[in-house]
């Protein structure tokens, strides 16, 4: 999909659709909608007056043929309360209109901003929204639904004097956004056509496209490693293991500078091994990899946006399948790190494949360390489908991070990490076991058992178990993979200072 600045008055922007938005105040004809409704002869006044336009929140009103405006159609979606409306919120309207349009098999369109709104934060949400909402999960179809793609978007209400802000918005916003839609594409995967493997072949040729240095571990060198835990998940499974790793190195490295360590759990199909799960719902167990492949997506976004600062991005990939050789419930595995692990439930295997990558990482030279994981059910519990857990060791690292989800519109929720939740997962024959003896605080316990993987260095974890995926579609965006904390760590990276300690 194409997307440009158009700096013609937008009455005069020949296009099958004219989409704009209405705020839900005492007069919603004001601003832009009251320009158009000038260039209509009062045919917008009338639509509100008549109760037919009240902008409620995503609330669509379509005019066919707007008498004095070029425009085939007007299109004006409610944007709820101006005094409540962000860039979060933009990015959400953008996406509704691009897919309202799309069903009515609408080719091309015009989005026309606010005067408030012309600014390159808010072309670049535009961007994001149109074409996170342009992605269909429909790769396997060999039917496609009959009807046109949305070929062409235009950002409207721009001039000359703002256009270069427009498209360095419109730039960026399409770097965010197609790499969010690789971490959907990826996740969406039916795990056949998704093994370890093809993960770290697919991760691979993205690495050379864009530039990117990568190195696969194959079993062997996970032997010779001794990353116990990774193997412990792998070794049910006739797919054998993968460790990913994929290096963004700077033209300049200043001495002492932080590099950004970024681990993905890579589970490309979890049956929970011999503590098996339940068979409904299990076919969504593909997505247990989406820590892994968002990851994957940041790093693409990074290679184009360029940071100051390293960043090396680490996957252990494997599956977690009941075969002969699986690992059971009592066994005792020895990490990478050196630290034994008693493995009370196979199901709980996210964290052992993320204790070795987290380790790995710090022998990388990673100084600070995010992770991210579909890890547990506790987390959705604890927080439904609407935010992610922020688990973190260091205040002002967590902070920053908290700030740039934020900045993303991403909902992210902090959650405690008391040192009385290790008491939970002491072992009486190793040193930690991989869940907790008693009741409640799954998720923290989770966290607290990566925490002692990442040593001494500022880590953050993120439990994505309920944000991953999205069961029904929105407005903005399809059913499947929903490529959260995509956009909040590639803002957290690009705004890290080069002397952060």
């Amino acid at each position: 999909m194409e997307i440009t600045v158009e700096t013609r008055p937008f009455t005069t922007i020949e296009t099958e659709a004219l989409v704009t938005y209405v705020f839900e105040d005492n007069d919603p004809v004001q601003g832009r909608v009251a320009e158009l409704d000038q260039a209509c002869g009062g045919a917008l006044r009338k639509l509100s007056s008549s109760g037919e336009l009240t902008a409620k929140w995503l609330e669509t009103t379509l005019v066919h043929f707007p008498a004095g405006l070029a425009p085939q159609r007007l299109l004006l979606i409610g944007a709820g309360k101006r005094d409540k409306f962000n860039v979060a919120q933009l990015r959400k309207l953008a996406g509704a209109a691009l897919r309202y349009l799309k069903a009515r098999k609408i080719a091309r369109l015009a989005f026309l901003s606010w005067e408030a709104d012309r600014n390159s934060a808010s072309a670049q949400a535009i961007t994001e929204g149109l074409l996170v909402a342009h992605f269909e999960p429909d790769k396997y179809k060999t039917e496609k639904k009959n009807g046109k793609e949305v070929e062409a978007g235009a950002l409207a209400g721009w001039d000359a004097t703002n256009r270069a802000e427009a498209e360095q918005g419109i730039e960026r916003g399409r770097i965010v956004a197609e790499s969010q839609n690789f971490t959907r594409e990826l996740v969406n995967e039916p795990s056949n056509r998704l093994t370890p493997r093809i993960l770290a072949d697919r991760a691979a040729a993205m690495a050379r496209e864009v530039g990117l240095a990568t190195d696969v571990l194959d079993e062997s060198r996970i032997e010779e490693l001794k990353m116990g835990a990774l193997l412990a998940v792998a070794q049910g499974s006739a797919e054998p293991p993968r460790v990913i790793v994929v290096t963004y190195t700077p033209p300049e490295v200043r001495p002492g500078a932080p590099v950004i360590g970024l681990v993905g759990k890579g589970v490309t199909f979890d049956t929970g091994g011999i503590s098996i799960k339940p068979a409904e719902g299990m076919e969504k167990m593909k997505y247990d990899m989406a820590g892994g492949a968002t990851m994957l997506g940041v790093m693409r976004a990074l290679a184009r946006l360029k940071p100051a600062l390293k960043v090396i991005a680490v996957v252990p990939a494997t599956e977690n399948m009941p075969g002969g050789r699986a690992q059971k419930p009592g066994d005792v595995q020895v990490s990478l790190a050196g630290k034994t692990i008693e493995v009370l439930n196979t199901d709980a295997e996210g964290r052992l494949i993320l204790a070795d990558g987290l380790a790995y990482a710090r022998r990388l030279g990673c100084t600070h360390l995010v992770d991210a994981a579909t890890l547990t059910g506790a987390i959705v519990v604890a927080l439904s489908n609407v935010n992610a857990g922020v688990f973190g060791s260091d205040a002002a690292f967590t902070e920053r991070l908290l700030a740039s989800a934020r900045s993303a519109g991403e909902k992210m929720w902090q959650m405690p990490l008391d040192d009385e939740y290790r008491e939970m997962i002491k072992s009486t024959i190793a040193d930690i076991q991989n869940v907790s003896s008693g009741k409640g605080g799954g998720a923290i316990t989770a966290a607290m058992f990566l925490k002692e993987f990442a040593g001494d260095a500022p880590w953050i974890h993120l439990d994505i178990a309920g944000t991953a995926w999205l069961d029904e579609a929105k407005p903005w965006a399809a059913k499947g993979g929903s490529g959260i904390a995509v956009r909040t760590l590639i803002d957290f990276v690009m705004n890290f200072p080069a002397d952060a300690k």
